[in-house]
């Protein structure tokens, strides 16, 4: 028993590391970036006083309303799955190389694991017909995990965890600590391109993190777990703030960079 069960962990293990999930899972970076490149663009909507989901959902819908939607979808869903898949394997198995074996290693691929699982689902629901509503999504989560037994007091803890990862990004861009995970291109002007988008991706992303957090605190402090709206609730309320149209626009062209910098992952990354 003990002896199949070894060879069927070995097996997981052979086919997380096979060089066609590999292939798919840089696939899942390139849909990943286009859908923040969609993102960027709503948000650049929002600062000009347009409407718009500055959001995964709203991005989603506007794939699905392009020439070959269904087509988009569901090789979206596809790569964005089987990159979500290619971090769970790293999570629990650890990477190839040798720093890929640490802890903190395999809690960040756990993390990306969930978070592509749930950009998997959101263009899931859209492809079968549906349609998510990612601020109604998060606002509704917000209410019933208030509802628990210390419901207000884990809503701000999980406040302050999107805080932490926000910095953390924001950190990475700042000291340029993604290029570790990159096989950076010999060639100037490529490898210049690869630098600019992703430290201005890596500090756009940090600082949406940082509005989506300091949202899900606030509604935890004012007891109002339904103001808690993602990411589309925070950009639309950077809006209103003094100069928030300048300020917003500036962050949606570093989320479009952001996007950039995941398409270009899909050649250059570490797999």
């Amino acid at each position: 028993m003990n002896r199949a069960a070894r060879n069927a962990a070995k097996s997981a293990e052979a086919a997380s590391n096979s060089t066609s999930l590999e292939t798919a899972a840089r696939a899942g970076f390139a849909a990943s970036g286009v859908l923040h490149v969609l993102i960027g663009a709503i948000a650049l909507q929002l600062a000009r006083g347009l409407n718009g989901e500055a959001d995964v959902g709203g991005a989603v819908a506007q794939l699905a309303a392009r020439p070959g939607g269904p087509f988009l979808l569901w090789t979206c869903f596809a790569a964005c799955a089987a990159l979500a898949l290619w971090q769970a394997g790293n999570a629990v198995f650890g990477k190839p190389r040798a720093h890929g074996k640490k802890p903190t290693t395999r809690l960040s691929a756990a993390a990306q694991a969930v978070a592509f699982s749930a950009m998997s689902l959101t263009v899931l629901v859209f492809a079968l017909g549906g349609r998510s509503d990612s601020r109604e999504s998060t606002s509704d989560l917000s209410v019933a995990i208030s509802r628990a037994p210390w419901g207000t007091a884990l809503l701000a803890v999980i406040g302050l965890a999107i805080i932490g990862t926000g910095i953390f990004f924001a950190a990475r861009g700042a000291r340029g600590g993604f290029r570790k995970d990159l096989f950076l291109p010999g060639a100037t002007l490529p490898r210049r391109l690869v630098l600019v988008a992703g430290t201005a991706g890596y500090l756009a992303k940090g600082l949406a993190l940082l509005l989506v957090g300091l949202l899900v605190i606030m509604a935890a402090v004012h007891r109002q777990p339904e103001q808690s709206t993602g990411l589309d609730g925070g950009l639309k309320a950077l809006r209103e703030q003094p100069y928030g149209p300048y300020l917003l626009a500036a962050l949606a062209l570093g989320l479009v960079c952001y996007g950039c910098f995941l398409i270009l992952k899909s050649k250059y990354a570490r797999m």
